[in-house]
């Protein structure tokens, strides 16, 4: 699910970018610190916008939910766990080696953002969510989300931070949270009738005579 969540995101930006600017396919997923490390970069090329998960963290406002859901149609209670909601932050590097167009393609990303900071299975077009480059498997793909992005502005300290974990060699970026992707494996644990009626019959046993 977390992978068909960013793959919608980049589908939706490569769009975007290829209506806008003439400038199709300069979005990709990809891990950077296989870019910056040793060896051929891990099949990562430069001259494209590259979106990589760097934290992920629960939100706990959304924490305490009912663990069972009602349905008036059929009148019974399904019991499971309740979803895991999820923020990621997500790191936006632009690796072009002509540093002028690796700003314009990363302000680009930031206007997109601006007027569409929130990404939803009614608001993008239909092929971001049913592309060629989905997950396989229908139990990793999202039914239903609403995915809300807030820019994030780092600390110098937790900028050296990240591309010292990354690799050392810093490209321009921009982070932004992604929230809320909530995680939850179909399964039911039970699933029982509603109460519908609740019968006050109280019984008096007889004295009991000596």
């Amino acid at each position: 699910m977390i992978s068909h969540a960013l793959t919608i995101v980049m589908n939706e930006l490569n769009k975007h970018m290829s209506d806008v600017y003439n400038d199709p396919d300069s979005v990709s997923l990809g891990n950077m610190s296989d870019l910056l490390g040793s060896g051929s970069g891990g099949g990562l090329t430069r001259d494209k916008l590259y979106l990589s998960a760097v934290n992920v963290k629960e939100e706990k406002t959304l924490k305490n939910v009912p663990n069972y859901v009602r349905n008036n149609v059929t009148l019974t209670a399904s019991y499971e766990n309740p979803p895991v909601f999820l923020n990621f932050l997500i790191l936006m590097t632009a690796t072009h080696t002509d540093y002028v167009n690796g700003l314009s393609v990363l302000s680009r990303a930031i206007r997109f953002f601006q007027f569409k900071n929130f990404l939803t299975q009614d608001n993008v077009d239909p092929s971001s969510i049913t592309s060629s480059s989905v997950p396989i498997n229908p139990l990793d793909r999202l039914e239903t989300f609403k995915l809300i992005f807030d820019l994030y502005s780092p600390t110098l300290e937790e900028v050296n931070h990240l591309w010292g974990t990354l690799g050392g060699k810093q490209y321009p970026f921009v982070l932004y949270v992604m929230r809320m992707l909530d995680l939850k494996f179909k399964f039911v644990e039970q699933e029982n009738p509603l109460i519908q009626e609740i019968v006050r019959n109280i019984h008096h046993k007889p004295a009991v005579t000596p």
